[in-house]
């Protein structure tokens, strides 16, 4: 990366008309934090805010060849995984991941939309646990997705153990579904919990945190951070975009990711409610 300029986040991800989700929501994320975002979409889906309506998953060639385009001309900082949507997908990702072993890797295991619509044409479970998450430097699963991923373990904490066993360096488990009063994300690294981070519990609906907070991450970790600084950074920049949501449609609101500039969509100061 040449000084002055801002480190370049490779985005494999679903596409979102909302742009509230996927590769939209990956966009504005890294753009507002500083990073340029190269996108390679690998599913086309038809959604509102209410719901997933339709998807189609790219062709595996047509997602290794937009990778390789990239790779082949820019520098990229960081990888960033969201919807893969099928096992080829998966497959097909991990062949590129693994030409580039010193680019952080993080991977959100999505296969379910916020609303528990399917994201996947068949459970990948297994196809993360072989081909991806091994590789990871970071995975932000939320804890329905943990438990997935870790189908023998009895605790999140056990969870997080599996996950680390198959090589993933890091696992953040966020606490979004679970049944407390406050939200309490895990961060594991070294074989063990290294810090919780508990936020308030905000009231509305929202839909595309786990792409906001995977994104974040993945430009910390471009910029420079280290894990436990870039996971603390991302948490608290995500909580700021769901404090600022905006409810554009009828259904879950969307977070505001530029919620601290000035134009018109975000005109709100940070500190406002």
């Amino acid at each position: 990366m040449t000084a002055g300029t801002p480190p370049v986040v490779l985005i494999f991800a679903g596409s979102d008309p909302t742009g509230g989700a996927g590769i939209a929501a990956d966009c504005l994320t890294l753009a507002s934090l500083g990073c340029h975002p190269a996108p390679v979409v690998t599913a086309v889906t038809a959604q509102d805010t209410t719901g997933i309506k339709q998807f189609a998953c790219v062709e595996t060639e047509l997602v290794i060849a937009q990778a390789r385009a990239v790779l082949e001309d820019m520098p990229v900082a960081a990888f960033k995984i969201g919807m893969l949507g099928n096992t080829a997908t998966v497959s097909a990702v991990a062949s590129i991941i693994e030409d580039y072993p010193d680019i952080p890797l993080v991977v959100d295991p999505v296969q379910l939309s916020d609303r528990d619509d399917a994201l996947a044409e068949e459970p990948l479970d297994d196809a993360l646990r072989t081909l991806l998450l091994p590789r990871a430097t970071l995975a932000t699963p939320n804890s329905r997705e943990a438990r997935a991923l870790a189908p023998g373990a009895d605790t999140l904490d056990a969870c997080a153990q599996e996950l680390m066993s198959l090589g993933c360096e890091y696992v953040l488990i966020t606490g979004t579904h679970e049944p407390t009063p406050q939200v309490v994300n895990r961060l594991y690294g070294h074989r063990r919990l290294l810090e919780t981070f508990t936020f308030e519990r905000l009231p509305g609906d929202y839909h595309g945190s786990g792409c906001t907070l995977a994104s974040a991450c993945a430009g910390a970790l471009a910029h420079g951070l280290e894990p436990i600084e870039a996971v603390r950074e991302a948490l608290h920049y995500t909580w700021n975009t769901l404090k600022h949501g905006l409810r554009l449609g009828m259904g879950q609101y969307l977070p505001d990711r530029i919620y601290w500039g000035g134009g018109p969509v975000a005109r709100r100061k940070p500190d406002e409610k």
